[in-house]
């Protein structure tokens, strides 16, 4: 059992918040219990994920979506109402970490998605940011663009979209998870063979077709199944603490 006074002390220390500019608050957004023994990681704090939490005896909840989003109505009525009311009325605590986690270079989102694809990262995609939200990198081998499409949907479970922007084969890649594909110029920028992120917009297919790049969309939830699951761990380890990672299943 450890405190969640020491918990929130050792994300901060891991994730370094206060290096990014984010659209919601990074860290502990609802307090619960004063000890943790059990600690359940997602990807976004929905009811379902809140649901099973309460079932498995959880005292905190990690996730990379949390609550209180700029721009969000800050009012506690429906659908919020219900799900911070299920976190206070279990005493369990709520740790959210965005695009800290994103950009952790070991168990963040981006690292963990290069380690699933088998990709050596080389870079940052922000080029000169050494805190980057995306990654540049190579595949152990070049591949056919179809072929790539296919070792992606393979890993992640889910069918990618690719948009075959150009036929060359791919060595260099860049990327950044989740909802990133207006990062796609920068990869072209970059000069790299393929851009891989989670979604993709009406212009993006334009983009990666008359810039000659391949782009590939693998779903924003898919992508960044990850890194909430690799923190869990490392706290599990850190504090001898109860750890489980629920996949709550979304197809976007």
């Amino acid at each position: 059992m450890v405190s969640r006074v020491d918990i929130d002390a050792a994300l901060k220390q891991l994730l370094q918040p206060e290096f990014f500019k984010d659209y919601a608050p990074n860290g502990l957004q609802i307090e619960g219990k004063e000890d943790i023994n059990v600690i359940v990681s997602g990807v976004t704090a929905s009811q379902a994920l809140i649901d099973k939490a309460i079932e498995l005896g959880a005292d905190a909840l990690f996730v990379h979506h949390g609550y209180f989003w700029k721009g969000e109505n800050p009012t506690l009525v429906g659908m919020k109402y219900r799900r911070v009311k299920a976190l206070m009325d279990h005493g369990i605590n709520l740790f959210a970490y965005h695009l800290p986690l994103d950009a952790h270079p070991e168990l963040g989102n981006n690292a963990q998605l290069a380690k699933k694809l088998g990709i050596e990262m080389t870079g940052p995609l922000e080029i000169g940011n050494v805190r980057s939200i995306g990654n540049e990198g190579v595949l152990p081998e070049t591949r056919t663009g179809d072929d790539f499409a296919s070792h992606i949907s393979k890993c992640l479970g889910r069918e990618a979209l690719h948009i075959a922007g150009s036929p060359r084969t791919i060595k260099r890649v860049a990327w950044c998870t989740g909802g990133a594909q207006g990062y796609i110029e920068q990869a072209v920028d970059l000069g790299v063979d393929a851009y891989i992120t989670g979604e993709a917009s009406e212009q993006t297919t334009h983009i990666a077709r008359e810039a000659g790049i391949h782009f590939f969309a693998a779903g924003h939830h898919a992508t960044e199944r990850y890194g909430a699951n690799a923190v869990g761990a490392w706290l599990s380890e850190k504090f001898n603490i109860n750890h489980r990672f629920i996949d709550i299943d979304n197809p976007v």
